[in-house]
């Protein structure tokens, strides 16, 4: 696990700049609600009546006056589309980085299989994205701890799961375009994880683009939704699961015929 651990080391940073700026932020937002709730109290009602953008972001079934619908419609939301972007800039870069990086010799010399390569960089992405969720969860307790608020930790940590399989799923579809790419595609996935945050929120609005909710990640992980007990798509995990399974047959399917450089 030679090449699962030079990832891990050589990621570190970003996941570290990654995990500080997202978690600390929603962290921070925790901390600052007591500050606010008088305020959050008395503008409660005028978001829960702003027509499609309070139903976009689930404002018409939970007040923002209260710490769980607080959690729910804004900071869970940010943490969703951070970690999002971070599966979505780290599964970009994994393969092709060794050709746009020159540093394709490294993997020549060492004596691993294309295959083990494959699975040991997947393995590093899969390690961080669970290590993103899991202390980012156990941060967001201990925020509510120190704070004296109450918060299903059962819904918490069921959002804390689907969103795992949602950053799961882009990381995993970026993984499949760096094995199809020589150069480093990070705008790409960047626009992959927005393009879907997007999908998420009109699909929820605009009635004739209602079945898009199936293409989109983000909608099985919609923090609102959990935290107001509507019952997850099963529909929607198949998919994402066949989503996944197809990506990664396409990345072996590939990176074993590429002529590496």
């Amino acid at each position: 696990m030679v090449l699962y651990k030079q990832e891990l080391k050589s990621n570190l940073k970003g996941f570290l700049i990654w995990f500080l700026v997202i978690v600390g932020m929603c962290f921070g937002c925790i901390l600052l609600y007591s500050s606010v709730e008088s305020s959050l109290s008395d503008m409660g009602d005028i978001f829960a009546k702003m027509g499609v953008m309070s139903k976009a972001f689930g404002m018409d079934r939970l007040s923002v006056a209260t710490m769980g619908g607080y959690f729910a419609t804004e900071i869970a939301m940010l943490h969703a589309l951070g970690g999002g972007m971070f599966a979505a800039i780290l599964g970009s870069n994994l393969l092709c980085k060794e050709e746009f990086g020159h540093t394709i010799e490294y993997l020549a010399v060492l004596p691993l299989s294309r295959v083990s390569v494959l699975v040991q960089k997947y393995l590093a992405m899969v390690s961080m994205l669970l290590c993103f969720q899991v202390i980012g969860i156990l941060c967001y307790l201990g925020g509510f701890a120190i704070m004296g608020e109450k918060i299903s930790a059962e819904h918490l940590w069921t959002m804390g799961a689907t969103q795992f399989l949602m950053m799961l799923e882009i990381g995993t579809i970026c993984y499949c375009v760096s094995a199809f790419s020589r150069k480093n595609r990070m705008g790409a996935g960047l626009g992959i994880a927005m393009i879907f945050f997007a999908m998420d929120i009109l699909c929820r609005v605009i009635p004739a683009i209602e079945d898009s909710k199936y293409v989109t990640p983000f909608y099985y992980c919609n923090a609102t939704d959990i935290f107001t007990d509507v019952k997850l798509s099963a529909a929607s995990i198949v998919i994402a699961a066949g989503v996944i399974i197809i990506s990664l047959i396409l990345t072996v399917w590939h990176y074993l015929r590429k002529d590496l450089q």
